[in-house]
């Protein structure tokens, strides 16, 4: 396993309340990425949750999330991710997630259960 984690928008949100495997999340964070569609998943569902930009920031900030750009490259891969995931119901942001994962290099981090079925397309940790 990598000593590198791609962060799922799960195991941020995970993190930020305080829910069981924000210790696993929390270790993991200084040696972490999250992609640029995850970010804006947690910050969409922070947004749900009634906190207001001022506040997310305040939030967010400290965590000092080492975010990457979705490009084409990304777009790709989280395409032609769909054939191989789509039984399990993977979202365009959890593909995102597992692609910036194996172009990394890194380990995806996630709260996602469904996501310990996935053989052979990234290394994949379960946060709880």
């Amino acid at each position: 396993m990598s000593n590198r984690f791609a962060l799922d928008a799960s195991a941020v949100l995970c993190l930020v309340r305080g829910e069981p495997g924000a210790d696993i999340v929390g270790a993991a964070l200084p040696h972490s990425v999250i992609s640029a569609v995850n970010l804006a998943e947690v910050i969409a569902k922070m947004v749900d949750l009634g906190m207001n930009a001022d506040l997310i920031d305040r939030v967010l900030g400290p965590l000092k999330l080492q975010t990457v750009a979705f490009d084409a490259a990304q777009a790709l891969a989280s395409g032609l991710l769909r054939a191989g995931t789509r039984s399990l119901g993977l979202s365009l942001g959890d593909r995102a997630c597992i692609a910036l994962a194996v172009s990394a290099g890194a380990t995806a981090l996630t709260t996602d259960q469904a996501w310990g079925a996935l053989k052979g397309i990234a290394a994949i940790s379960l946060a709880r």
